[in-house]
């Protein structure tokens, strides 16, 4: 799988994409992650790519040419599933989101800042937009690098035992069930008996009522028909 990111803040994902998971998913060839420098298809002096918008108002909007360029020269070299913006009005991320995208092969995820982007962008360019959550960022690029990590995660091959990422949270719409390591006798606090008793179909019953407890207790809304994660709208 390969993510383009395009960004004016490329400096915000080192770290982030090089380390641990996302490390070994590059180096494994699992995945490509490429950064491109807006600035670097700005046509004006400067390399500015923002400007004051039409019709006044604070703030100020990224320009449409510097991201065309950028965008038509990625389409000019291969084929992409999606091009992504960043959005806080977009859909809300899920794991059913995270899911599906994982099974493209190219994608674009462009990362507004300022006060977004040229609408047309949005219009001609953009063919999905997604937020990580009701809240504004001061820009798209730690919403790109959570989108990272939730889609290169699940790709066959980059986690260690293949059967964890089925295990997460929301996979169900469940939340997790609760686990344990060893010692299971620490300062009297005991690991459950079921989880030491080795009958895996206990087990598995136990920790399936442990995710439906805790999903009615902690996030109830992941049970409702209208729940996001339950609507097939959303894939």
């Amino acid at each position: 799988m390969r993510i383009d990111i395009i960004t004016v803040l490329p400096e915000i994902f080192t770290g982030a994409l090089d380390q641990s998971i996302m490390k070994r998913a590059q180096q494994k060839g699992l995945a490509e992650i490429h950064l491109h420098q807006l600035r670097d298809y700005s046509t004006m002096r400067h390399r500015q790519v923002d400007d004051y918008a039409f019709g006044g108002g604070a703030g100020m909007v990224l320009q449409i040419e510097p991201i065309w360029n950028v965008i038509e020269k990625l389409k000019s070299e291969r084929n992409y599933d999606d091009i992504i913006y960043m959005s806080p009005d977009g859909e809300l991320l899920n794991q059913q989101i995270a899911n599906n995208l994982s099974l493209k092969e190219n994608i674009v995820l462009l990362c507004g800042h300022y006060k977004g982007v040229d609408e047309r962008v949005r219009e001609h360019l953009i063919t999905r937009e997604i937020s990580i959550g009701n809240y504004v960022l001061s820009g798209g690029e730690l919403a790109a690098a959570v989108v990272s990590d939730a889609v290169i995660r699940l790709l066959p091959g980059v986690l260690s035992d293949e059967t964890s990422a089925l295990s997460d949270s929301f996979q169900d719409n469940l939340i997790a069930p609760p686990v344990y390591s060893r010692p299971n006798d620490f300062k009297g606090m005991k690991v459950p008996e079921i989880l030491l008793s080795g009958h895996e179909k206990n087990i598995n019953e136990w920790r399936f009522n442990q995710s439906l407890e805790r999903t009615k207790v902690r996030r109830p809304e992941l049970l409702l028909p209208h729940s996001p994660t339950n609507n097939p709208d959303s894939l």
